[in-house]
């Protein structure tokens, strides 16, 4: 454990639950001191390079920018910055998002003030934390880094190996205009806008390996 407190910004668009965490943590200001707070994303990138926590503290879902944006544009910025994205969403998708752009946890907001401080000190510390919750069931698929469902996971597996729409709707039993929408979504998520872009992409990044 480090001999000084562990600096925390708090990053959440209703300003109740800030008050809460601060409440929270309060009783363990020998180990970490919240030194500033953001409520909504706007004034993030300021009150950050402002104070230079250790760890940002983030909620994920927010009203204008998600705080996986935030999280995206802090790392940008400065590829060291720890930001532990904090949700009441014990969705695997939202953890695997949250790794892909860069944070150093996923906990979800049941979590106690005892676990949370464990927690963020394991951050400071260089390792990543995520609820034992989630872990025990986070079972990867490929392509989830980078944010793929399972099912998209299927279908641009398909298409590496060269199956056309209508071949692969006819695997899956689903119609033509699903798989358009799926592919949609695999470009979007891939970066890329055309099928053999995302085909040199998968096999770039080593998604099926």
């Amino acid at each position: 454990m480090s001999s000084e407190p562990v600096r925390i910004v708090l990053v959440d668009d209703h300003e109740m639950v800030i008050e809460g965490l601060k409440a929270m943590l309060a009783a363990f200001a020998d180990r970490v001191c919240v030194v500033g707070q953001s409520v909504g994303a706007d004034q993030v990138m300021g009150v950050v390079t402002d104070l230079d926590p250790d760890i940002v503290l983030c909620d994920v879902r927010m009203q204008g920018s998600s705080g996986l944006d935030v999280c995206q544009q802090l790392r940008r910025r400065d590829p060291d910055r720890k930001i532990v994205m904090l949700s009441v969403y014990d969705d695997e998708q939202y953890l695997f998002q949250a790794m892909r752009v860069g944070a150093s946890g996923y906990l979800l907001k049941s979590i106690s003030s005892e676990d949370l401080v464990e927690q963020l000190e394991s951050v400071h510390s260089g390792k990543t934390a995520i609820d034992p919750t989630m872990a025990a069931r986070a079972v990867e698929w490929p392509g989830a880094r980078q944010g793929l469902t399972q099912r998209e996971s299927e279908i641009l597996a398909l298409v590496v190996n060269g199956l056309s729409n209508r071949a692969i709707a006819a695997k899956l039993i689903i119609g033509d205009e699903t798989v358009k929408t799926h592919l949609s979504s695999i470009y979007r998520k891939l970066g890329v806008s055309d099928r053999t872009a995302a085909v040199a992409t998968a096999l770039r990044e080593g998604i099926f390996q």
